[in-house]
């Protein structure tokens, strides 16, 4: 809970893989509240009133996947309400003055953008495009499996998404002004 908030507010980009991560993590404990509790909650040596916080908080992300019908794949809404925020961003960016050094770093992608669709799939967004790319580089690296692929695939999208993830921030706090040549 205290490691998503503090994402959230430092590095959107990282709070949606952060998500993500923990939506699988959940998914293979089974949802179970005592699974969860030793493997989350327990470790961390809180005092008992935050420990039943921190597992209420993991508990109600499980209670979401199951209103969301996502038990067993796909993210919670909430994290593709941001990716679509994101990309709404992204699209201003390529399109007004402001955006110009984002532009630049958007088409050193632009050439690698085919093949990620056809890996990830073509109806979605530039932005979900490359978190699922990100993600599924993560998920490799993790698992000791890197490779050439994974190399490209993070040189090429981990800085739009830093370049894009820096722009929103700097939106949402009122840093910037998209209308501003």
């Amino acid at each position: 809970m205290d490691i998503a908030q503090a994402k959230r507010k430092e590095n959107i980009a990282e709070y949606i893989l952060y998500l993500w991560q923990l939506e699988d993590l959940l998914r293979a404990l089974q949802f179970s509240p005592e699974a969860i509790y030793s493997q989350f909650v327990a470790p961390r040596n809180l005092p008992e009133q935050s420990q039943n916080v921190l597992l209420m908080w993991y508990m109600d992300i499980v209670a979401l996947l199951r209103e969301e019908e996502k038990e067993s794949s796909g993210h919670l809404n909430h994290t593709l309400h941001l990716i679509a925020d994101m990309h709404n961003l992204h699209l201003q960016l390529m399109s007004m003055p402001v955006g110009a050094q984002y532009r630049a770093t958007v088409a050193r992608l632009e050439p690698y953008l085919p093949t990620l669709r056809t890996i990830f799939g073509k109806n979605i967004s530039d932005t979900e495009l490359c978190f699922r790319a990100l993600y599924a580089a993560m998920l490799y690296r993790i698992k000791g499996e890197g490779n050439a692929a994974i190399n490209d695939t993070i040189e090429y999208i981990s800085p739009v998404i830093a370049t894009l993830t820096a722009m929103y921030h700097k939106v949402e706090r009122g840093e910037i002004d998209l209308f501003k040549e």
